[in-house]
């Protein structure tokens, strides 16, 4: 009885074990960067290497209003221009999916 018991728990380790490593496996990434003409392109994914073309990436302002709405494209990439008033991009891929970049984070050219 105790044997079976053990091989229980074991078996619901290994399988929580399991799906912890595929959430894991899905970890929303966004980077951004100034390009030329006052532009800014970010491009999403995940840590899986797949892409993000359709999901929400919204420049916001400090003062939470949304100053570009936007998503990303079929190449999972959104070019905007600076913003004049200081902002942060939000790339929303639904709970738990979400990054925040600051501007002061943007990678200059």
């Amino acid at each position: 009885m105790t044997f079976l018991r053990l091989t229980r728990a074991c078996g619901a380790l290994i399988l929580c074990a399991g799906f912890s490593a595929d959430a894991l496996a899905h970890n929303p990434m966004c980077e951004c960067k100034e390009i030329a003409g006052e532009q800014i392109q970010c491009t999403g994914g995940f840590s899986d290497g797949s892409g993000a073309p359709g999901v929400t990436l919204d420049v916001i302002g400090y003062d939470e209003t949304i100053l570009v709405p936007g998503k990303l494209g079929e190449d999972s990439t959104l070019t905007f221009k600076k913003p004049s008033a200081e902002f942060y991009v939000l790339f929303d891929a639904g709970p738990g999916h979400v990054v925040e970049i600051d501007q002061a984070d943007i990678q200059a050219p």
